[in-house]
């Protein structure tokens, strides 16, 4: 029982660790990776209270050195996701009735396990797995996600505390309830932060979860699970799955209870889920609508003015292109770059490419690491080749393919005289860069060009020494990104600072990590009690 209006500890992001040379935090975490490297694990289901295992695994596979196994996961069967699904039902009338501070203190205490006791576990199966360097790693699987347990705390206060107006003689309540069913969320590959939140935020607001990790990241989930776990979480609460995704997806979404779907992935796939809800909405499947949110693909941009600095523009396609091998939803893909600049632009670039080394997380001093998987290699190798043979198209760095050992391709660079040229406008996600050189004087068709280009608008970024020019291009790509960026790469934002998310192609942008995601996760009850009730129905105007 509440006996008082609680303050939760103030959020702040967690300090990012820069393991520096010689430094005890390097030694710890990179002895982490070789034990964790070096073993092999067992990841079940979590369903309720029991881990199962099926006895039919998948094999996991650093994509830096395919041919090493790290362990296998179990998959499920159609009789493991109805069951899932009945055990999250079976949790959720006591974890939707459980008090807000004690639902709050859970994820509190699972962001310091993962700051401390954790961080070196969770930063080590993020480098094996998803081939993250240390400091994407960090950055990700560590502070980010810590920030999304804290920052989603303090929001869900900000929420709960958002309030009627009352009137002589009424009080005027808004509940915030739990949605009536339960939450599917999928998750991606790339960030473990995402894979977390997804699964959390519907959680903290008293709802119950089917989450669906994707293959290439299970060895992280578990550690998520680990966590979950440590802080007390129920059993039921978040329920764990892993398997084939489309059968997986068809008993989810047909079921009568499912009441929302939290995503990060496709948009072929999520526009799927779009059309199967319709669906079973027409039918009168569902007790209620469901909420969709998904944050899906991108084409993100950079594009610059005569007026801007071109190191600092190389800068940005550098760092904003080629982190984390450019599979990040964000990744700046296309770039439009004045031709007075374009030579020192270049010529920075190619500095900055010349000096990248590539290999495995475990050498710090690596900058780009592997892609996903062989899915991946291929597909981007495949587009690589055929700007090789394009006649308007032209490979001026890199190029380099090798998945001999590990799925390795060497940060791309096209040159194009073609704006409609497919790697402007087909999501790779991948260390490929395309750069169209436009005339200095046409910089506003430039912008409406760039605005047309792509389906998406998730992320971009513009860059000029003008003021005048800043303001007009603002409002000439207000509607081309969710998250827009003035001098700086348009990767990197940060839970509290720059909620994030994109609309058009890219999803419902419902800003992860802010108040505005998770009222999508609650249903609001207005409550009036009336003090002194009337026990006559004649108003004063019927009087003669």
């Amino acid at each position: 029982m509440a006996t008082g209006f609680y303050k939760v500890p103030k959020a702040v992001n967690e300090p990012v660790i820069q393991y520096e040379a010689n430094s005890k935090q390097r030694t710890n975490l990179l002895a982490m990776y070789k034990k964790m490297y070096n073993q092999q694990i067992d990841v079940p289901l979590y369903i309720g209270s029991e881990e199962i295992r099926t006895g039919e695994t998948i094999s996991m596979h650093p994509p830096h050195d395919h041919k090493h196994t790290v362990g296998v996961y179990h998959t499920a069967q159609k009789e493991h996701i109805e069951k899932a699904i009945n055990s999250a039902l079976e949790a959720r009338n006591k974890w939707a009735s459980t008090p807000w501070q004690s639902r709050a203190a859970i994820f509190l205490k699972a962001a310091d396990l993962l700051a401390g006791p954790f961080r070196d576990k969770m930063n080590a199966a993020t480098m094996i797995a998803q081939s993250k360097n240390v400091m994407q790693s960090e950055i990700d699987a560590v502070a980010e996600l810590c920030d999304f347990f804290r920052f989603n705390v303090e929001f869900m206060t900000q929420i709960y505390q958002d309030q009627p107006i009352s009137s002589e003689g009424i009080w005027n309540r808004m509940e915030y309830r739990a949605l009536e069913g339960f939450i599917y969320s999928i998750t991606p590959f790339n960030f473990t932060s995402i894979a977390g939140n997804l699964s959390a935020a519907p959680a903290l607001m008293g709802n119950v979860v089917i989450w669906k990790p994707a293959r290439s990241q299970v060895y992280s989930a578990q550690i998520i699970m680990e966590i979950f776990k440590a802080a007390g979480l129920p059993d039921g609460v978040i329920n764990m799955v892993t398997g084939n995704s489309a059968m997986i997806t068809e008993i989810v979404l047909d079921n009568p209870h499912f009441a929302g779907v939290h995503f990060t992935g496709s948009t072929p796939v999520f526009n799927s889920f779009w059309e199967q809800i319709g669906r079973n909405v027409n039918s009168g499947k569902y007790r209620s609508y469901p909420r969709i949110v998904g944050e899906t693909g991108g084409k993100d941009f950079v594009w610059m003015h005569h007026t801007a600095d071109a190191k600092q523009v190389a800068t940005a396609l550098s760092r904003g292109a080629f982190e984390y091998q450019g599979q990040k939803c964000s990744a700046a893909s296309r770039a439009y770059i004045p031709k007075s600049k374009w030579e020192d632009v270049k010529n920075f670039m190619g500095a900055d490419l010349e000096s990248m080394k590539m290999g495995t997380p475990e050498d710090t001093s690596n900058f780009i690491n592997a892609v996903i998987d062989n899915r991946a290699f291929n597909k981007l190798s495949g587009y690589i080749e055929s700007a090789k043979n394009d006649k308007d198209a032209e490979v001026i760095f890199g190029g380099k393919c090798d998945n001999s050992k590990g799925y390795f391709i060497e940060p791309t660079v096209i040159l194009t005289s073609n704006p409609k040229y497919e790697t402007m406008c087909t999501e790779l996600f991948g260390p490929v860069l395309t750069i169209f050189v436009y005339e200095d004087n046409d910089w506003k068709s430039v912008l409406e060009l760039l605005d047309n280009t792509s389906p998406y608008a998730l992320t971009g970024a513009i860059f000029s020494g003008d003021r005048y020019v800043i303001d007009y291009a603002t409002d000439a790509l207000e509607n081309s990104a969710g998250n827009f960026y003035i001098n700086d790469k348009p990767t990197g934002a940060v839970v509290g600072q720059q909620p994030f998310g994109g609309a058009r192609g890219s999803g419902t942008n419902d800003k992860a990590g802010s108040v505005w995601n998770l009222l999508r996760w609650v249903s609001n009850r207005t409550i009036k009690e009336t003090f002194v009730t009337p026990t006559d129905y004649r108003y004063p105007f019927l009087e003669k």
